[in-house]
């Protein structure tokens, strides 16, 4: 979209681009593609992997995936509505907006004046469909399919291991499936450019959010089943804030409302106790001003506007006029990695905050060194950075002691050399480059903090000289870790 392309990086820091250029040069590239030298800065000798099945010498070559492909003629004769697949294949819609979460619940037939309203909608899958991950459900002795039970490869400080556990027979044809829901134009959720009423917003912020949505497979279809593990969390839904800037009057209002909601859940992660990490990407776009307002500094390097993306929320609910008072502070508590437990329907959601606050594209969970948790993570706005987060601690050992490996930790933010190599820059207070901050950009901005470097974690990530990207999405861990 056009506002991902905006850039609200001030800080003039040297972009990935240039010195990727830089590096090439170097390098003097004579042969090869400049796509293996770029994925020098990436994968080192995995970079492997992109050259394909090596085949023995007089050994005849075959494909690894056998099937007729969609012709010409078949994409002209298609009606361009339905997906064109092989014929070797099938396809299934599943869970289209409007549907209900469960059987009985009201599904939306498409009709373009009987949408959804706010309080449907609180009972049906949302807009938007965007990250997901789907949760297998094994039996009723064990529910839960985590990375202890086979469902990923492990690594310690002996090295990466197989689990050669990996099927689920009931887990394949049942499970929970968390998907994000990212946006949805007012135009097509409320069938109107502007919201006309409170009734209209809410309507909007509930097709937002995450649905979580058991499923079972029954005569070769996916169906949603009458479930207590389904729910839908949105807008509104109450939330809670843990790690350091938890308790911080960053995320409190003059007013004291209790914090709400998830927006603009973009990618995701799940971790290996077998949770949901959604993550809040333009997050900015919902909130507006009705009066005069202008933005503070660190409203200003997260992209807020008068006029946000247009959806009008701010003009019936105060919790997004960033012009009213008394809700100061309320756009700090979005721009998070929400953790959700797919198999507890009475678990608040939880925002991680030492995994810091930007616009997450993404949460790419790994085991490092010592059983620590890793989570990779991109800022999905063009110049803007890549971060990583480190717990302080084995994972196991720290859910053992009843602490959180995402509450506890570092965050680091990526800095790319010409040579081809990269430095993690640690965002602490304790860095003199913090503590004694001074920028021409943002004067009179300082950090005390911690909970002020978390929140804030673009500034910081300027003045530390991280390498701004060009709108790093997605993140992934090689199968070498």
């Amino acid at each position: 979209m056009a506002h991902d392309d905006k850039i609200s990086n001030p800080s003039g820091n040297r972009p990935f681009d240039d010195v990727l250029k830089t590096n090439l040069t170097r390098r003097k590239v004579l042969q090869g593609s400049l796509a293996t030298a770029a994925t020098t800065f990436f994968a080192g000798a995995s970079a492997t992997v992109l050259a394909g099945p090596k085949w023995g010498k007089g050994k005849k070559k075959r494909s690894l995936i056998d099937f007729r492909p969609v012709t010409l003629a078949d994409a002209n004769a298609g009606d361009g509505k339905t997906p064109l697949i092989s014929p070797d294949y099938d396809y299934q819609v599943l869970i289209p907006w409007g549907q209900g979460l469960e059987p009985d619940y009201p599904s939306y037939d498409g009709d373009p004046d009987t949408r959804p309203g706010p309080a449907n909608q609180l009972r049906q899958i949302g807009i938007g469909h965007d990250g997901m991950w789907y949760f297998p459900i094994e039996d009723g002795s064990r529910p839960r399919c985590g990375w202890d039970d086979g469902w990923d490869d492990w690594r310690d400080d002996d090295g990466w291991h197989k689990n050669t556990d990996r099927r689920f027979k009931k887990g394949n044809r049942h499970g929970v499936l968390c998907i994000n829901h990212e946006f949805g134009r007012n135009t097509h959720v409320i069938g109107k450019p502007a919201p006309e009423s409170l009734g209209d917003v809410q309507a909007s912020q509930h097709a937002h959010g995450v649905s979580v949505v058991e499923l079972k497979k029954k005569r070769g279809e996916w169906q949603p089943v009458d479930s207590k593990l389904s729910r839908r969390i949105h807008v509104n839904t109450p939330v809670t804030f843990s790690g350091p800037v938890a308790d911080s009057d960053l995320v409190k209002t003059p007013v004291g409302n209790a914090p709400k909601g998830t927006v603009n859940n973009c990618s995701n992660g799940y971790t290996p106790w077998g949770t949901y990490l959604t993550c809040e990407e333009n997050f900015n776009g919902y909130f507006g001003a009705t009066g005069d307002w202008t933005p503070t500094k660190g409203q200003d390097r997260y992209g807020f506007s008068s006029g946000g993306f247009g959806y009008g929320w701010e003009d019936f609910d105060d919790r997004f006029d960033l012009s009213n008072p008394d809700f100061e502070n309320e756009e700090n508590r979005f721009g998070w990695v929400v953790e959700i437990d797919p198999m507890d329907p009475t678990q608040v959601p939880v925002k991680r905050t030492a995994l810091g606050r930007f616009k997450h594209e993404g949460a790419a969970v790994t085991v490092g060194r010592g059983g620590r948790l890793v989570v990779y993570m991109g800022d999905d706005q063009r110049f803007d950075y890549l971060y990583k987060f480190v717990s302080a601690d084995n994972w196991r050992k720290m859910r053992r002691e009843g602490r959180s490996p995402l509450d506890e930790g570092k965050l680091y933010v990526a800095r790319f050399n010409d040579d081809g190599t990269g430095d993690w820059l640690e965002l602490t207070i304790d860095d003199p480059k913090i503590a004694n901050y001074s920028d021409s950009n943002f004067p009179d901005f300082e950090f005390k903090t911690q909970e002020e470097v978390l929140t804030y974690a673009r500034i910081v990530a300027d003045a530390l000289g991280a390498t701004p990207m060009d709108r790093p999405e997605w993140t992934a861990v090689a199968p070498n870790g």
